[in-house]
């Protein structure tokens, strides 16, 4: 990613340091820092000062990036996808290719909740009754390998 020059002048929207960024974004100040350093987000502009400054489109990219990590996308995942919105022309062919890769991992992710939704419901209910203080342990051993299976598969 490119580097926005050093002591630009802020012009049109209003500017945040990085406290303000981490406080909108709910993202750790030194993952901020992180990022940039990896080229996930785009170098801020500072002032004469060294503060870092950051605009409306550095909050989108990093809630985007945060909540893709969030949902289990890998670093290398969520740069592809930042590059769908890449500002160059694409071929469509590209862009459907990276596209139907993601759908795919997504589809895959909802599978492995669903199981792991189905496997939980069958250990709430087994245990609804409340009777005993610890859980049978062939109960238990069973979710867990459905819980396992639900991972690895």
């Amino acid at each position: 990613m490119h580097r926005r020059p050093t002591g630009a002048r802020t012009t049109g929207a209003a500017r945040l340091r990085i406290g303000e960024l981490a406080r909108r974004t709910g993202c750790n100040i030194e993952t901020i820092r992180y990022y940039e350093k990896v080229g996930m987000l785009v170098r801020p502009m500072r002032t004469e000062g060294g503060f870092r400054l950051y605009g409306p489109d550095d909050v989108r990219q990093l809630s985007f990036i945060r909540r893709a990590r969030e949902l289990g996308f890998s670093q290398k995942e969520v740069r592809a996808m930042l590059g769908l919105s890449d500002e160059r022309a694409q071929p469509c062919s590209e862009v459907r290719e990276i596209a139907m890769g993601h759908l795919a991992d997504v589809r895959s992710k909802i599978a492995d909740l669903l199981a792991m939704e189905a496997a939980l419901e069958i250990l709430v209910a087994k245990c609804e009754a409340g009777q005993s203080m610890a859980c049978p342990p062939a109960i238990l051993n069973g979710i867990l390998g459905l819980l396992f299976l639900t991972i690895t598969v």
